[in-house]
């Protein structure tokens, strides 16, 4: 904007030493003085509601609301984002997008997610919510949840229910465009997915770890150990790395009975077997010796 003061109608020569001068000449003077003060007073108040300050101005709260408005053809570096932390909470969890773009929660139960205050249509809103699972606890996220939701650490796509492979720290990306209509779903942080390469020596009488791909074992005894319900399209694959006694691993779920729960036995060095879990129940896909009762 430019200014409206006029420095120029001031009379800089007025009055004129050692001789009588118009009183008229004092009065424009005074009067444009006047107006251009009041200009100047506009401007500033003008100034002080709408521009960005890095700092709050004397007397006042910093308030660098930006009310909607575009900023165009920057190049900005060191940002941060707003953490907020929701606590250990159950039930309906409401994550206010108006707080920040990066929100944790702790599961003190089973919860349901719900948002509100998202961007209008037309413009992309994202967040980020960090779940720090503690138990056997659920997640179901809202139905408007439906894009890209097939494959995402547990999450049944027809319940929008995550029943998670185990204890840890989930990270889930939501991005609407549409006012919150609908939302894609990503997983920020894969290495706990279970489909992971990572493995685990299972010790006897363990629970096999569900958020490891891979659990061998060398007995020194007979041994034994269990093996949880896992998720959908979950991979679990056992070998025996050494052998001096039998390994049996009881599993919850198994495909291979109509009811309760069946073993896989290893009885020499070298069997090893992999698993789906595919409808609810563990799924024998490939095996190398090791029995199954």
């Amino acid at each position: 904007m430019s200014s409206n003061i006029n420095p120029n109608n001031i009379n800089g020569a007025y009055p004129v030493a050692g001789q009588d001068n118009n009183s008229q000449g004092f009065r424009d003077n005074f009067t444009n003085i006047k107006t251009n003060f009041q200009y100047a007073e506009d401007e500033i108040n003008d100034l002080q509601t709408n521009v960005v300050l890095k700092a709050a101005l004397s007397g006042t709260t910093l308030d660098n609301n930006m009310l909607g408005a575009p900023l165009s053809n920057a190049v900005i570096y060191d940002f941060s984002a707003t953490r907020v932390a929701l606590g250990t909470l159950s039930g309906t969890v409401t994550v206010n997008y108006a707080l920040g773009h990066y929100q944790t929660v702790t599961t003190g139960g089973n919860m349901s997610l719900a948002f509100s205050n998202w961007p209008s249509a037309g413009l992309t809103g994202l967040v980020t919510v960090q779940i720090t699972v503690t138990g056997a606890y659920t997640v179901t996220l809202p139905a408007a949840v439906s894009v890209n939701n097939v494959g995402i650490i547990g999450l049944n796509s027809s319940t929008n229910v995550i029943t998670f492979p185990g204890n840890g720290v989930y990270t889930l990306q939501f991005i609407s465009s549409d006012g919150g209509t609908t939302y894609t779903v990503n997983q920020l942080n894969a290495i706990l997915q279970p489909f992971n390469a990572t493995s685990e020596d299972l010790a006897a009488s363990a629970a096999a770890n569900l958020l490891t791909t891979t659990s061998y074992f060398s007995t020194a005894a007979s041994e034994t150990a269990t093996l949880a319900p896992g998720v959908n399209g979950q991979i679990k694959t056992f070998a025996m790395a050494g052998y001096t006694d039998n390994m049996v691993i009881t599993v919850t779920n198994p495909g291979w009975k109509s009811s309760g729960t069946g073993t896989i036995t290893f009885s020499a060095i070298g069997q090893a077997c992999t698993m789906q879990y595919t409808a609810s129940k563990w799924f024998c896909i490939g095996n190398n010796g090791a029995v199954f009762a």
